[in-house]
C-alpha cells in the first residue's frame, strides 16, 4: 500500500557552524559559534520518535563520510594542509537536510509507474557539490527494489537542490498528483538555486504528464530575503497549499494556474501584513512539516519551537486553528541545533511515497531502533566543535570513528 515515508537525516558528528551557505541568513549569523553535534543528533531524533507518535511512517539516512579527504585530493590538497575555507567545505554535515538529497515523483505520477528519485547535484554551494555521490550510493541501496527507479544528478551548470523547491498536491498520497517545481531566476546578492533548466530536465527524466506538471517561478523578493529554498516561504501536502504572500514572483497568475491545474486545491495564504517576510524566515513558519495525521480530519504542522517565539507567527496560526482552517494541530519541535545553520524540521526531511515493504528495511524506523541509534550518539558524537576544532586530526579520527560505529550498529557497513 502507497503512503508517504519521511526519511529524515541523521545529523553527523561533524555538524558546525561555518556560516557556508550564502543567502542563508540563520547559518551567515551563526557563523563561528561552537556547535553541539551530540545535541542535535538527538534533537533530530525526539523529531522522528514525535512523528512516529503521531502515527507516521519514519525512516532515515546516514551522515555521510566527513571530512570529504577524497574531494580535498581532488584540489590537491588535505585535511591539514588545506586553506581554512576548503577544510571547512570538507567538513561540511548538510547532507542531514535530507529535502536536498533529492527530487521524488511518485509511482501514480509517472507514465512506467514507478517512484523516480532524481539524486540533487547541489552545485550552487561548493560545501554541497560533493555530496550527491554518497547520498546517491545510499538512494540506490535503500531504494533497490524495482518499484523505484534511481537517477544520477541533472549535470552542471543547472543547479539542482532536490525537494527543497518541489511540491505535490493530490487528492490522497497513493493517488495521482500535480507537480509544481519551484525555480529561481539568477541577479541579485544571493544566487538561486533551482535552475528551470533542471527542473525541466528532472520532469522529463521522471516520465511526468506535461498537463500536470507546473513550473512556477520562485520570488525574487523571497530570495534576496534570505528564503534561498521555495520551502522556506511555501509547502505543499495533499489538496493544501500553505504559503506566504510573498512565495511566487507573479503571485496572481501562480496561484491561476495552480487551481486550473487541481481544482480542488486549498490554498491557505498568510499575508505579508500578519507575518512579515522576516519573520516568516527567522522562524520557519514555511519549513515545516505539513502532514495528515491518521485517524483524523486534519492535518497537523510540525514546526520550530522558533515559531512559538515569535508573535505575529503563533498569532496567525493559533487564529487559523480557531476558525477551522485544514490545519488542524500544532506541533513544535526543538530543532534549535538545526534551525541555527539554516534547517528546520522540513528541511531534514525527505518525503518518499511508497509501500513501504520496497523499502531495504535497515532505513525505516522504530522506537527500538532509534533507541540504539540514540545510543550510538550518545556514546560517540563530540559533545561541542569550534570552528578552531577542524584543522584537528583527533577530532577528524573521531568523527570518522562515530560514523562507522553508526554504520556498523545498523548494518551498513557497505557505505563505509
Amino acid at each position: 500500500m502507497l503512503t508517504e515515508i519521511n526519511f529524515d537525516g541523521i545529523i553527523g558528528p561533524s555538524h558546525n557552524y561555518a556560516g557556508l551557505s550564502r543567502g542563508n541568513i540563520a547559518s551567515a549569523s551563526h557563523a563561528g559559534d561552537v556547535s553541539q553535534p551530540r545535541a542535535a543528533a538527538l534533537q533530530g531524533i525526539d523529531k522522528m520518535r514525535h512523528n512516529l507518535a503521531l502515527g507516521l511512517p519514519q525512516g532515515f539516512f546516514m551522515p555521510l563520510d566527513r571530512p570529504d579527504a577524497p574531494w580535498l585530493a581532488t584540489l590537491d590538497t588535505t585535511q591539514e594542509n588545506a586553506e581554512s575555507h576548503l577544510r571547512a567545505q570538507a567538513w561540511s554535515a548538510s547532507s542531514m537536510w535530507a529535502a536536498n538529497a533529492a527530487t521524488v515523483s511518485p509511482a501514480p505520477d509517472s507514465a512506467d509507474g514507478k517512484c523516480h528519485l532524481t539524486v540533487a547535484n547541489l552545485v550552487t554551494m561548493p560545501h554541497r557539490s560533493h555530496e550527491w555521490p554518497g547520498t546517491l550510493a545510499q538512494l540506490r541501496l535503500a531504494f533497490a527494489n524495482p518499484a523505484f527507479a534511481v537517477h544520477a544528478p541533472v549535470p552542471a551548470p543547472f543547479g539542482d537542490e532536490g525537494a527543497a523547491n518541489h511540491m505535490r498536491l493530490c487528492s490522497g498520497h497513493g493517488g495521482q498528483g500535480v507537480e509544481i517545481f519551484v525555480y529561481g531566476v539568477g541577479g541579485g546578492r544571493f544566487p538561486a538555486r533551482q535552475h528551470l533548466d533542471a527542473s525541466k530536465a528532472i520532469a522529463r527524466r521522471h516520465r511526468l504528464d506535461p498537463a500536470r506538471t507546473l513550473f512556477i517561478r520562485q520570488s525574487d523578493t523571497a530570495i534576496q530575503g534570505g528564503a534561498f529554498h521555495n520551502d522556506v516561504v511555501a509547502v505543499a501536502n495533499e489538496h493544501v497549499l500553505f504559503t506566504h504572500e510573498t512565495a511566487f514572483e507573479d503571485r496572481e497568475a501562480a496561484h491561476a494556474e495552480i487551481r486550473a491545474a487541481f481544482p480542488a486545491v486549498e490554498i491557505v495564504e498568510v499575508p505579508a501584513n500578519a507575518v512579515s517576510l522576516p519573520d516568516a524566515i527567522r522562524s520557519y513558519l514555511f519549513n515545516a512539516q505539513l502532514v495528515t495525521l491518521p485517524d483524523s480530519d486534519g492535518m497537523g504542522l510540525v514546526l520550530p519551537t522558533e515559531a512559538q517565539d515569535t508573535p505575529a507567527v503563533w498569532n496567525w496560526l493559533e487564529a487559523h486553528v480557531a476558525g477551522n482552517g485544514p490545519i488542524r494541530r500544532l506541533l513544535p519541535v526543538n530543532v534549535r541545533q538545526s534551525m541555527a545553520n539554516g534547517g528546520g524540521p522540513a528541511c531534514l526531511r525527505l518525503r518518499v511515497v511508497a509501500d513501504p515493504a520496497t523499502v531495504d528495511p535497515r532505513f525505516i524506523a522504530d522506537e527500538a531502533k532509534l533507541d540504539r541509534v540514540a545510543d550510538v550518539v550518545g556514546k560517540y558524537w563530540p559533545e561541542a566543535i569550534a570552528a578552531g576544532d577542524l584543522a584537528s586530526a583527533s577530532l577528524a579520527s573521531d568523527v570518522r570513528k562515530a560514523r562507522a560505529a553508526l554504520l556498523a550498529e545498523l548494518d551498513l557497513g557497505e557505505l563505509g
